[in-house]
């Protein structure tokens, strides 16, 4: 199979080389596109190199991974962040279950490292999430390119675009998680307090479930979540 891998970036100076050199590693052969949303801090220049292309679009997850999925040549689409330590061997992870045919998608476990209150938090992204059928961008979902075409790429709304776009995937065809864990960096739990930040998920899932507008969805996330940092750095990528 041939990989494309979109990693979304806004102003990830201090670790993106570092990923994308881990990202080289841990998927030899994969096609790696980085899609920049109009960094002021040099993410561009410095990923230049250590990528097979950078994307430029405005400031907007949805846009910047579906100019970077339009720009891929892979028939397997990966959308991964640029905080996580990917598992090992993952592309023949993906090839085991993407080698059935009825299989349209798929995504990997999270692993929070650190404090007992990240074991809750992953553990009820997990289950809660095959409940509602709902996943977020830092499991690293996967799909077939003609998958991807075919339910319209992610929608360009204010917040939960991973979400509507997994939750279109599954409505297509048979989407797989793995066992194998993608760990994601605690940066934003750091910052934003790790109760608060689990609260907030679950609450705008609850409000999302229950019809709540994305706009206010997004909204709501300014308010508690980028209060505690600056308009500048606040990022969801």
């Amino acid at each position: 199979m041939q990989f494309s891998i979109i990693v979304p970036v806004f102003n990830e100076a201090p670790l993106i080389r570092r990923f994308l050199a881990h990202l080289r590693e841990r998927a030899p052969g994969a096609e790696i596109i980085v899609a920049d949303g109009g960094s002021t801090d040099g993410t561009a220049d410095l990923a230049a190199g250590f990528c097979d292309r950078i994307v430029e679009s405005q400031r907007d997850r949805a846009r910047q991974m579906n100019a970077g999925a339009h720009a891929a040549h892979g028939e397997i689409l990966w959308f991964v962040h640029a905080d996580v330590e990917l598992p090992s061997q993952c592309l023949d992870e993906i090839t085991r279950i993407m080698d059935d045919s009825n299989v349209v998608g798929g995504y990997f476990r999270i692993r929070l490292p650190g404090a007992l209150i990240y074991r809750l938090t992953d553990s009820l992204a997990h289950y809660a999430g095959i409940l509602l059928r709902m996943r977020c961008g830092d499991h690293g979902i996967f799909c077939r390119r003609t998958a991807f075409v075919d339910v319209g790429g992610f929608p360009t709304v204010p917040l939960m675009e991973d979400v509507e776009f997994f939750r279109r995937l599954h409505r297509y065809g048979r989407v797989v998680h793995s066992e194998k864990r993608i760990v994601v960096s605690p940066r934003r739990y750091e910052v934003i307090g790790p109760a608060r930040l689990t609260f907030a998920y679950g609450f705008i899932a609850t409000l999302y479930i229950f019809g709540v507008s994305s706009s206010m969805l997004a909204s709501i996330y300014e308010r508690t979540c980028c209060a505690a940092q600056s308009r500048t750095t606040c990022t969801r990528s």
